[in-house]
This record gives C-alpha cells, sequence and structure tokens, in this order.
C-alpha cells in the first residue's frame, strides 16, 4: 500500500474555529483594526462586496441571507452565512445565528469555517466605533443608547473605547430591557439615565440606534447640533431607525453606498428625494484622507452602518490566525 502523500493531505485541510473559541481570542480592539482596515480597502479599490441575499424563509419569522465579498490585498475571500431568529432568545441562545466560510484565493478550495455569533457582535460594534472615531466630537461626554438588545451591550464598549464619555442615556421600546444598558454602563464605570427618546436627543453628543425597528424612533428635529449619530440596525428593506428628515439634515457616512441606498438607513430618505446617492460618503475614504469628514462643531453627522461582508471575512481571518498561533483551532481533512 502507498503511503499517505502528506503533502496533499495538508493541502487538504480545513481549519474549524468554533463558536466556543471566538471569546478567548478576538477581542474589540482587533476587532476595530481589521474593520477599518477594510472600510480603507474597499475606498481603495482593493476590496468590494458582492450583491446582498437575504430573506425571510416563511418560518420561525426568520429572515436568512448571504453577504460575500473579496479583498484582493488580504487575499480574503468568502461568505457569511446565516440571519435573524427572533424567536432565539426564548431558547437561550442569541438572535443572529451564523457562520463565515473562507476560500483560498488562489485555488477556490474552502480554507476556513469559523463561528460568526460572536464576530458579527463585535465586526458591528466595531465598524460604529470607526464612525465615531472619525467623525464624532472629540469633545463628546454624553452617550446615548436606543435599543437595548444583545449588541446593545458590544455597542457600549465599542464607543466608550473612543470617547471619553462622562455618562450614558438609554431608551428601549421594552423598558424592562434596559437593565442590560445599565449593567454595561456599570462594568465601564459610567453612569446610567433612562430617558425618553426625545430627552436622549437632547443630551447626547453621540448616538447609537441599535433596533430592528420598521418605524422611525428619533425625528430630526430632536437631535441638537454638533450630535453623531450611528444607525446600526437597518441592513434589510423596509427597516428604518430615523426620520428621514434627519440625513437631509446630516452629512451621511456609510460603509457601502450601494447598500445605503438600497437596504440601510438611506433607502427611505432617498425614495422620498430627499437625498441623492451622490450626497453619501463612504467613511472608507475619511480614513484614507480623500473625502472630508467632520468640518465644525456644530455639524450633524450620521453614520449608516449596513453590515457587509467583508467586514466579516476580516475579522473571521483574523480570528482564524489567532487561532492556529494560540493552539485553538482544529483542522480536517475536506
Amino acid at each position: 500500500m502507498n503511503a499517505p502523500d502528506k503533502t496533499a493531505t495538508a493541502a487538504n485541510m480545513v481549519t474549524i474555529v468554533p463558536e466556543s473559541e471566538i471569546g478567548g481570542l478576538m477581542d474589540a480592539a482587533s476587532a476595530f483594526d481589521a474593520v477599518e482596515a477594510t472600510f480603507a480597502a474597499m475606498a481603495r479599490g482593493d476590496a468590494y462586496n458582492f450583491p446582498v441575499i437575504r430573506e425571510a424563509i416563511g418560518h420561525a419569522d426568520a429572515l436568512y441571507g448571504f453577504k460575500s465579498g473579496f479583498d484582493k490585498a488580504a487575499l480574503a475571500l468568502g461568505l457569511k452565512s446565516g440571519g435573524y431568529w427572533p424567536g432565539n432568545e426564548a431558547r437561550g441562545l442569541t438572535n443572529h445565528q451564523s457562520t463565515v466560510i473562507l476560500f483560498d484565493a488562489d485555488t477556490g478550495r474552502v480554507k476556513a469555517l469559523v463561528g460568526g455569533n460572536l464576530l458579527t457582535a463585535l465586526r458591528t460594534a466595531a465598524a460604529s466605533a470607526v464612525s465615531i472615531a472619525h467623525l464624532s466630537r472629540k469633545d463628546s461626554k454624553v452617550l446615548g443608547m436606543v435599543g437595548a438588545g444583545h449588541q446593545s451591550a458590544f455597542q457600549m464598549r465599542a464607543a466608550c473605547a473612543q470617547r471619553d464619555f462622562d455618562k450614558v442615556v438609554g431608551w428601549n421600546y421594552h423598558p424592562e430591557m434596559l437593565s442590560r444598558l445599565e449593567d454595561t454602563a456599570k462594568e465601564l464605570g459610567l453612569p446610567f439615565e433612562a430617558v425618553e427618546r426625545e430627552d436622549l436627543c437632547a443630551q447626547a453628543d453621540v448616538i447609537i440606534t441599535i433596533t430592528s425597528s420598521h418605524d422611525a424612533q428619533l425625528m430630526a428635529d430632536w437631535v441638537k447640533p454638533g450630535t453623531h449619530v450611528a444607525c446600526m440596525g437597518t441592513d434589510t428593506k423596509g427597516k428604518q431607525e430615523v426620520d428621514p428628515a434627519l440625513l437631509a439634515r446630516a452629512s451621511v457616512f456609510t460603509d457601502e453606498v450601494a447598500q445605503s441606498v438600497t437596504l440601510g438607513e438611506a433607502q427611505h430618505a432617498v425614495a422620498q428625494g430627499l437625498i441623492k446617492e451622490a450626497d453619501i460618503t463612504p467613511i472608507g475614504a475619511v480614513i484614507e484622507g480623500t473625502a472630508k469628514g467632520r468640518t465644525s462643531d456644530d455639524q450633524v453627522t450620521l453614520f449608516d452602518g449596513t453590515g457587509v461582508g467583508l467586514q466579516d471575512l476580516a475579522v473571521a481571518a483574523k480570528v482564524v490566525d489567532l487561532a492556529l498561533k494560540a493552539g485553538k483551532a482544529q483542522q480536517v481533512p475536506f
């Protein structure tokens, strides 16, 4: 019998990083760096996303889809498959479920399979944190949180790493969930106050909206001059978190313009003729220095965080490297 071809066997190994290992490998700072670099690569034309597929499956009220792309500089090729199952929390699971699959850009072979739930939370929070770092006033002191679901704690922690906030104010459609915001603020050493939405806007210098709403939760005239708003919940046609007139009032930035106008927060303002696609600036261009970000202390800035597949690939590729170095990855023939 011929001896096994060890070279061929190694070449066909797939690296698996299970969900249970992600928390011990990937942190918010690493996610921030990966996402910021991805946005910059997109602005340079080195990376691009493929069209998103996201559909209601007609079962369990679930939304399911694929996000994918290719970063030719990092040779990151792959997809994230998953979606939103609103009944999962009652089952002791997170509502968002996903898995990232990475492929070898030279051969098309499957290279890695990575648990995507925590990575999705980290990369989503990292995106809003990147917007805060590049667009909010440096003297911002009050953080406003609209939404108190699972993702909100990640958003708050990531935001507080970018600005020296001295207070958090929060609102949620279900007030009984605000304890998550209060507990996270306490963990960060900050006082927390539950407020109504208009009062939240009157106090906050930075506002993060992270809901699954299909109706505007914040009105344009509530937001005070100089505020930065990061809209992180709208990633599907029909969803909406803020008054479309707010986008007409603000300087609007996004992760990807094509997604912003079709399934992001800008879909409503564009449909109503309040803004045009050309009015939206990719945040990667601000990072690269080819476009202006905030230009005055009174300017209202808004980041439409739609969530792009390249973000998922970037954090997944990073965690694969970390897992291999730490001996936490599983490798199996495929």
